[in-house]
């Protein structure tokens, strides 16, 4: 299974996006998303499972975390997070789904560790060009015996 990551679009849905994700079985994006109808192109592409990000419209119909599983494995999304320091609904959170793999944005940093058998995932951020940020998204792929991780830059 291929899973599409994105987060921080911030109301810009790059061109290469399609292309990039053709294939995917599923698209996780991870907050700062901008315009709800940007979801929706997404959705031309694969399912789409978001979540809101700090300067996103809390009355957009969107959840600020969300709980998911695919190909037998959970992934849970949150915009930010710490992994070395979790705030206390995190850690709430954690303890009662017990996801394999937790997706974040936020940092506009791509990130990509496994801590306490637990995969901490970041696609980087997917937004406008600005500051001479580097802009990724990724793929996630799920094998039998793992997980693979393919940064792609935009």
């Amino acid at each position: 299974m291929r899973i599409g990551v994105i987060s921080d679009t911030h109301g810009h849905l790059d061109p290469r996006i399609p292309g990039l994700f053709a294939g995917v079985d599923h698209i996780l994006h991870a907050g700062d998303i901008g315009f709800p109808s940007l979801i929706m192109e997404l959705q031309e592409i694969a399912p789409v499972t978001a979540v809101l990000g700090n300067n996103d419209d809390p009355r957009t119909d969107f959840l600020d975390m969300e709980v998911v599983e695919l190909g037998g494995r959970k992934f849970l999304l949150h915009h930010i997070v710490d992994p070395l320091e979790p705030t206390d609904r995190l850690q709430k959170a954690l303890l009662q789904h017990a996801p394999d793999i937790v997706v974040f944005g936020h940092t506009h940093k791509p990130f990509h560790e496994v801590m306490d058998g637990r995969l901490y995932f970041n696609p980087g951020y997917a937004g406008k060009p600005r500051l001479n940020l580097e802009r990724s998204v990724a793929v996630i792929r799920l094998e039998p015996d793992g997980v693979e991780v393919d940064y792609l830059e935009l």
